[in-house]
């Protein structure tokens, strides 16, 4: 399957002792031995490979209804017969990774409002957590499924330093063994690049390809190009609001998003035991009621099993 083999423990309350000092291991070159023994322990026997679809229409909304046959499913090129199909609202464990660098001194009274409006949004039985960054990242709240946790720390995040882009997702991402819903996602609001992590995009990039962690963001003012590769491979979805006054809503529209998504799945019609990163494509053909195309965001691949 296409989820990584996690250890849940029970969600905590924000408090002082668990905001520890977060240690980011030194870059070295090539992938990091961590991210190898990562990698080896997501190969795990594959039987049936789950996507999560997100479909939506030119206007960023939700498209509902849809059936089995109205999806094609890709692997390496070949197309899969697709012998799971189900769309159902189940809890989430949401990672909320918040750019507190100087850069957004001016943003982030929006920012909180974004994030408040994000979690009014939510529905019952998800959990959050909360990690800001600047010149490094720091986990502020653990997993909770009280959004007042959340929201009552939020002033407490102050804008100063540099930005660890790279590292906050590396870390993001690492932070969801806590979590107790299969599935999982982090969203990440920052208004600019990375300019001070020890890890690069490209090792961030095959970590994600390595994890059932999906990558949303909202990019402020900026087009951040490195947001939108990692969220694609994710599977997630990249946004960018022009206006500060936009993010609320779009942080609102961004949960409604994440609580209606389709899961295909499909036995892989060949099984190599060869470890190799096998790529999946997923196509709908459904067109909007106003005949304009839809938008599929899914997970864009897994690794087969190891030898």
């Amino acid at each position: 399957m296409l989820s990584g083999l996690f250890f849940a423990t029970a969600p905590k309350a924000c408090a002082e002792d668990d905001n520890p000092t977060v240690s980011i291991t030194p870059r070295v070159s090539g992938r990091s031995n961590q991210l190898k023994s990562r990698a080896e322990s997501l190969r795990v026997d594959v039987n049936l490979v789950l996507i999560p679809v997100m479909v939506t229409d030119p206007y960023e909304r939700p498209v509902q209804g849809l059936r089995k046959s109205d999806f094609h499913v890709f692997e390496d090129g070949v197309e899969q017969e697709i012998s799971q199909f189900f769309s159902e609202e189940e809890p989430i464990s949401i990672g909320i990774v918040l750019d507190a660098s100087a850069s957004m001194r001016k943003k982030m009274d929006e920012s909180r409002r974004a994030i408040m409006e994000f979690l009014k949004a939510s529905t019952t039985g998800d959990e959050f957590s909360l990690l800001k960054f600047n010149d490094r990242p720091e986990s502020v709240c653990p997993f909770t499924t009280d959004p007042k946790d959340i929201e009552n720390i939020l002033p407490s995040v102050q804008a100063e330093g540099w930005t660890s882009l790279f590292d906050a997702i590396y870390l993001g991402v690492n932070q969801m063994k806590h979590a107790n819903h299969a599935r999982k996602v982090l969203l990440i609001l920052s208004d600019g690049g990375d300019n001070n992590s020890r890890y690069t995009e490209r090792e961030i990039t095959n970590l994600v390809k390595e994890e059932d962690v999906r990558i949303f963001s909202i990019s402020i003012f900026d087009k951040s190009s490195s947001l939108e590769a990692i969220t694609e491979e994710s599977g997630g979805r990249a946004f960018r609001v022009r206006k500060l006054e936009e993010l609320p809503e779009l942080a609102a529209t961004v949960s409604e998003e994440l609580h209606s998504e389709y899961v295909l799945g499909f036995a892989p019609a060949e099984r190599p035991t060869d470890g190799k990163y096998r790529k999946v494509k997923v196509t709908a053909i459904p067109q909007t009621a106003g005949g304009l195309p839809v938008r599929t965001s899914w997970k864009r691949g897994y690794y087969s099993p190891a030898p």
